[in-house]
């Protein structure tokens, strides 16, 4: 069977894939904060897996991004 994935790895696979998707879509940190209502330094620290977004959060990335919220899911 495979390691199990710890928290801190999850959330940094996370960030990874939202960094992905919201640069496939053309958008910058600071143009998804405005979207978001949020500060762009926040934007970053779930980026680099420094936070764990709520998954009320997690869809309104995915709607700001205009995409499904499960293409932001890393697994």
């Amino acid at each position: 069977m495979g390691k199990a994935i710890t928290h801190k790895q999850v959330l940094e696979k996370f960030g990874q894939k939202m960094q992905k998707v919201r640069q496939s879509s053309g958008v910058t940190q600071e143009e998804l904060a405005a979207r978001l209502g949020m500060h762009r330094t926040y934007i970053g620290l779930i980026e680099r897996g420094e936070r764990n977004p709520t998954i009320r959060t997690l869809y309104k990335i995915a709607k700001a991004l205009k995409v499904p919220a499960s293409d932001l899911l890393p697994f």
